[in-house]
């Protein structure tokens, strides 16, 4: 029996990939909602739109952190269940604001507050029990559970796409029962033991100020989150924020429009872990991991020459494809370079990473498409991609870094580029 087959026979890592589809079905559907109620039917320019996606987005950064040391120091399922079971009652209030005519900035705002809340908190819960439900078949579990995550927010934003057809409150409703499903999938989920016993008296600050110290300490860990952060500014951002505005001012798209075409996108990811989890596990994921850095510069100069729609999608399939590729590797080299006692607090860190640092750049590119144009905004991440591949390859451990966990066999070489063991 192979480590891929025995991840799949586990009925706990089953029920977490229900779980975890559903709620990101839920998110997925928030990212379109969000950007659409601002753009298509608030009609803000876009430097609002980036301040409004930064004020709703920075808080997240320390609830992340709080839910990673959550996740270490209690059951991180019972912590999960009772988000989930919370969180419904966001869309069913801006639901009540729609019917009463009070749909604005400060309502959507503080709707998108409590949805950054639901997701910031739970990241890092999910990616611990991950872990401790997957054991020596990390890089496995990581792939399977990011190919569903791509495939389900596939789902959410063809759901979410629906909002002009069939309106803000049915597609609201959706989200709702969405999160409620994940709710009920993670109780299915048997209770997960807590990594850590923290010394009496030890305050949520220092739980978390360990965690930090842990991840400074590992270079591999340290220098991959800290890439991953930085790429997260300008290209994560101009995925948020840039995006959205292409296709609607470039394009003259609606909100099906960019469903679809954000649907593109994370189908290619999709695809791209599918392929990824055939070879995997990696023996130097670094590499791949670096190497896509350059790869991402070609796709996203294809958007910025205003090409014709078809060549359009490619770019964006081939986006996609970008940037599962990299999540998948930059996940996997840090949940298996991370101590299981400060697992939970290493991911709310990278957690951060990953979508924390996106509304720093939705300030400075919603800036950047009113002062120098919607396409011109693409150039930080272009510039920062060649920036990061540099810095990784020459000044870090991360080209270096070989996988502790015992390979399949030696085709994944091939794979990751690795011709040699030196």
């Amino acid at each position: 029996m192979t480590q891929t087959q025995s991840i799949w026979q586990n009925p706990g890592f089953r029920a977490y990939l229900g779980s975890t589809g559903f709620s990101g079905m839920a998110l997925a559907m928030q990212q379109l909602l969000l950007s659409w109620m601002l753009i298509g039917i608030l009609q803000l320019p876009a430097d609002q739109v980036g301040l409004i996606q930064a004020i709703i987005g920075i808080p997240g950064v320390m609830l992340m952190l709080m839910g990673g040391a959550s996740a270490d120091r209690t059951d991180p399922r019972s912590m999960l269940i009772k988000v989930y079971f919370v969180a419904p009652i966001l869309p069913i209030f801006l639901i009540f604001m729609e019917m009463y005519q009070w749909l604005g900035v400060a309502t959507v705002t503080l709707w998108g507050l409590g949805m950054s809340v639901v997701q910031s908190y739970s990241m890092p819960g999910q990616q611990a029990i991950l872990n401790r439900l997957t054991s020596s078949s990390v890089q496995q579990g990581v792939t399977a559970a990011t190919a569903m995550g791509f495939v389900v927010q596939v789902v959410g934003l063809i759901l979410a796409g629906q909002i002009d057809t069939l309106g803000i409150s049915p597609v609201l409703g959706l989200q709702a029962f969405g999160l409620v499903l994940a709710g009920l999938m993670m109780m299915r989920i048997a209770p997960v033991q807590s990594a850590v016993k923290p010394a009496n008296g030890a305050s949520s600050v220092q739980v978390i100020r360990d965690g930090l110290v842990a991840t400074y300490r590992s270079p591999i860990i340290f220098h991959t989150l800290l890439i991953t952060f930085s790429s997260s500014i300008f290209n994560a951002g101009s995925f948020i924020t840039v995006f959205p505005f292409i296709v609607k001012r470039i394009y003259d798209g609606d909100a099906w429009l960019l469903a679809v075409l954000m649907a593109v996108f994370f189908a290619g990811a999709t695809l791209s872990n599918i392929i990824l989890l055939r070879y995997m596990p990696l023996k130097a994921p670094g590499r791949l991991f670096l190497i896509m850095q350059l790869s991402r510069i070609v796709v996203i100069y294809l958007m910025w020459i205003e090409p014709a729609f078809w060549v359009m999608v490619v770019a964006t399939i081939g986006w996609g494809l970008n940037m599962g590729v990299t999540t998948n590797l930059a996940r996997a080299i840090v949940q298996e370079s991370a101590p299981n006692e400060y697992l939970g607090r290493i991911m709310s860190v990278f957690s951060i990473g990953m979508v924390g640092s996106a509304p720093i750049g939705a300030i400075v590119l919603g800036w950047m498409i009113e002062r120098f144009g919607t396409l011109n905004a693409l150039i930080p991440a272009m510039a920062l991609s060649l920036i990061l591949f540099l810095y990784g390859a020459f000044m870090s451990p991360v080209w270096g870094y070989r996988s502790a966990v015992p390979q399949a066999d030696d085709s994944v070489d091939a794979a990751s580029g690795d011709k040699s063991d030196k």
